[in-house]
């Protein structure tokens, strides 16, 4: 949504997602329906924003910001205590980095993004990061991947029409 350029997001067998961009469109447009706020913690914010350039990413983040679609959040005083009591419990339980082979570095940076969705409410992280993934189950939340949101339907009819693999597209 932010990196319109970005590679394109791949599945668990590591195959490009068919129809990514419209997939993460039409989640989007759904929560807005609802009415559903969607929460960008800061430290996901920065991530999505380091190959946009300072123009770019000043707009990027212009736009979010006067959206009423979403809601930036920062890593503040809630949701450092927050950071602090999933740290402690996992070094009391012998697994400070939570079971994760990722740096100390990361665990730390995707402890974060939890600790922001968990003390602004959410039930879902979008990501298609399996440790993001893991933090986010081990702390009560959902999380999607970009291949398990739905193909909007427009996009669905069209691929009914798009010829198979193993199909010659050409006319007989």
């Amino acid at each position: 949504m932010v990196a319109p350029k970005a590679a394109t997001p791949k599945d668990s067998k590591g195959n490009p997602i068919k129809y990514a961009k419209q997939r993460i469109d039409g989640e989007v447009d759904t929560l807005g329906r609802a009415k559903t706020k969607i929460i960008i913690p800061t430290p996901a914010l920065s991530e999505a924003l380091v190959r946009a350039g300072q123009a770019a990413a000043t707009e990027y983040v212009r736009l979010i910001s006067k959206s009423a679609r979403f809601r930036i959040e920062s890593f503040d005083e809630r949701a450092a205590l927050e950071l602090a009591l999933m740290t402690k419990q996992a070094i009391d339980k012998g697994q400070k980095r939570s079971g994760s082979d990722q740096t100390w570095a990361k665990v730390k940076f995707d402890r974060q993004i939890i600790a922001i969705a968990k003390v602004n409410k959410a039930a879902v992280i979008y990501t298609d990061d399996k440790n993001l993934r893991a933090f986010a189950y081990a702390n009560g939340l959902r999380a999607v991947s970009v291949a398990e949101l739905p193909v909007p339907q427009k996009h669905a009819q069209m691929d009914m029409l798009e010829p198979k693999d193993d199909e010659d597209p050409s006319p007989a």
